[in-house]
This record gives structure tokens, sequence and C-alpha cells, in this order.
């Protein structure tokens, strides 16, 4: 599957039906989110189709990098290749998370448990969004999938990542592998998609 286009000014106002949420990932410093920090942040806004889950393409994107209080561990290094070096006096743009956010309905990650704890530390109005998880919220393993790992479902559907485990490559190639569809044509968002309903229900009940 090709990258998914850059969409046009005004797509999504022009078009009732198309929806806007964000795909977050973020590389950090270890695996607890309350003894460690994040170092790379990527937030890419897409438009889908409300009804079919159809991906159109990307609407608008950040990807910063941030130094931590901490050292970056070795071990971290050689999974992300993000060196202390690399993040030595950068800084996220607060402002500009905060617009996306905003302009999000909701937020998608893979292992969205292990994100979402991550960035409400540092933005807590993150909180105030519904959060999907890509790899929980589509049976992957019920399609055939022995693995729910990002880059394995990847490898399995022939997306190639110019870097994995690093934020921007990995959220574009997630969101390819959303956009693709089943054996009976239906994206695989739109398994995720009807998972939104299910916490609407959930939070009426």
């Amino acid at each position: 599957m090709r990258d998914l286009p850059y969409l046009i000014k005004g797509f999504v106002e022009s078009n009732p039906s198309w929806g806007v949420a964000g795909f977050v990932d973020v590389e950090t410093t270890g695996l607890s989110p309350y003894a460690e920090e994040i170092v790379e942040l990527a937030l890419v806004l897409f438009a889908f189709d409300r009804a079919t889950g159809e991906i159109a393409g990307i609407v608008d994107e950040y990807v910063g990098l941030r130094e931590p209080d901490k050292p970056i561990p070795p071990e971290a290094t050689a999974v992300h290749g993000i060196t202390g070096d690399l993040v030595r006096g950068k800084r996220l743009d607060d402002a500009r998370v905060a617009e996306l956010v905003a302009r999000a309905e909701f937020l998608v990650a893979h292992n969205a448990a292990f994100d979402r704890a991550f960035v409400e530390r540092l933005y807590p109005f993150v909180s105030l969004k519904p959060w999907l998880c890509s790899m929980r919220g589509i049976d992957w393993r019920g399609r055939g999938f022995p693995s729910r790992g990002l880059q394995n479902l990847l490898r399995a559907h022939r997306i190639e990542v110019r870097r994995a485990h690093r934020g921007e490559d990995d959220v574009k190639a997630a969101l390819r592998l959303l956009a693709t569809r089943d054996a009976a044509g239906r994206p695989y968002f739109r398994e995720l998609l009807s998972s939104l309903g299910e916490q609407g229900q959930a939070a009426q009940a």
C-alpha cells in the first residue's frame, strides 16, 4: 500500500461525513510512565469516513524531540536510536500539541495504555479525549496474525518502515496498516472505529 496522501486544507470541513482523529506514538527512556520520560512524540491527524472507516489521508502532523531530565539508557537507545546528543536542548511545542489534540475527535495508539500514560503526564488534557488501541481494539489473532505487535503486523502486511521505533515512521506505517482492507474489503480501521461506540455506551451505563 502506498503512503497516505496529505489532504488539502478544507477537505474535512467540506465533507461532513469525514471525521478527524489523531494517531499518537511516543519514544521514551524506558517502560514505566512514572519513572521514565518521553524523548520523542509524534501526533498525526488523519481524516476518516465515519460510516465505512476508510482513511482518506493526513490532515496535519507534529513530531518533536524532548531532552529528558535523566540520561537516555543505552538499552532504550538500542530500541529507538535516539541519543542524548540528538535531544540536547530540545523541547516539545506544547501549544502545537494542544492545538492538534483539540482538533481530534479521539486519539489512537498502538498499545494505547503505554502511550496514553506517558502523554497524560505531560499533557493532562489528553485524558478528556477518548482513546482507541489499534493493538487490542482489532482482533488480529482472530484474523490469523499470531502477533499483535506493530512491527510484526507491518511485516505481515509488507508495509516497510524506514526507521522502526521512531515516532513519525511508526505512526504513518500504522495508519497505512489501519487503512488496509481485509478479505471482505473493509478497512481494519472500521473494526477499531466500532469500539468507539462501545466506549460511549459504557460511559452512559
